[in-house]
C-alpha cells in the first residue's frame, strides 16, 4: 500500500487545486535549487577562509623561523667570540700590576704583568669581555672579535694618542735648529 503525500490527499478532499499544487512543486524545487547553490557558495566561503588562514600560518611560521635563525646565529657568533677569546688570552698576573680601564661608565681593574702593561699602554693588545671577566689579547684578535660585536671589545682611550704621537717618530730632528 502506497501512502498518498499530503498534498494528494487535500487534492481529493477537494481543499486544494491542481494550479496551487503545480505553483508549492514549483517553489519547493527553487527552494532546494537555492539551497544547493547557497551550499556551493559556503563551500568557497569556507574555502578562501581557509587558505587565508594557512597563507596567515605560513606567514607566521616565517617570521618565527627567521627569528630563531637569529637566535641561533647570535649564539654561533657569540661562541666564535669565546673560542677566540680563550685560544688567544695572554696570562694574566693576578700578583701584578693593576691596570684600571672603563666598560661603559664603569672603572675595572685588570691585574698584569709589567710587559703586558706596558704593550697595554703602547695599544699593542687590547681588553676584552669574556663574560663576567677580562681577558687580554692581541690586537688583532680583538679587531677579529670587533668585527663579530663591538662592544665586547675595551679600546684604550690613550691608545689613539700614543698612535698619533708614533705617527712623528720617523722624522728625524736636527741637532742644529735653532728657536
Amino acid at each position: 500500500m502506497k501512502k498518498a503525500s499530503l498534498q494528494d490527499q487535500l487534492l481529493q478532499a477537494g481543499l486544494s487545486s491542481k494550479s496551487k499544487a503545480n505553483q508549492a512543486k514549483k517553489q519547493k524545487r527553487k527552494q532546494i535549487q537555492q539551497k544547493q547553490k547557497n551550499k556551493i557558495d559556503v563551500k568557497n566561503e569556507a574555502a578562501i577562509l581557509a587558505e587565508a588562514a594557512r597563507a596567515k600560518q605560513v606567514e607566521k611560521d616565517r617570521a618565527l623561523n627567521a627569528k630563531r635563525n637569529q637566535e641561533a646565529e647570535k649564539k654561533q657568533i657569540a661562541a666564535q667570540i669565546t673560542q677566540l677569546i680563550q685560544m688567544n688570552k695572554l696570562n694574566k698576573d693576578d700578583e701584578g700590576e693593576a691596570f684600571n680601564f672603563t666598560d661603559g661608565n664603569k672603572v675595572k681593574v685588570i691585574y698584569v704583568s709589567e710587559y703586558l702593561r706596558a704593550l697595554l699602554v703602547k695599544g699593542r693588545i687590547q681588553i676584552v669581555n669574556l663574560g663576567k671577566s677580562y681577558e687580554v689579547v692581541p690586537v688583532a684578535v680583538a679587531e677579529k672579535i670587533a668585527q663579530r660585536d663591538k662592544a665586547r671589545v675595551i679600546y684604550l682611550d690613550n691608545v689613539e694618542s700614543v698612535l698619533v704621537e708614533d705617527e712623528y717618530a720617523d722624522y728625524a730632528v736636527p741637532d742644529d735648529l735653532m728657536w
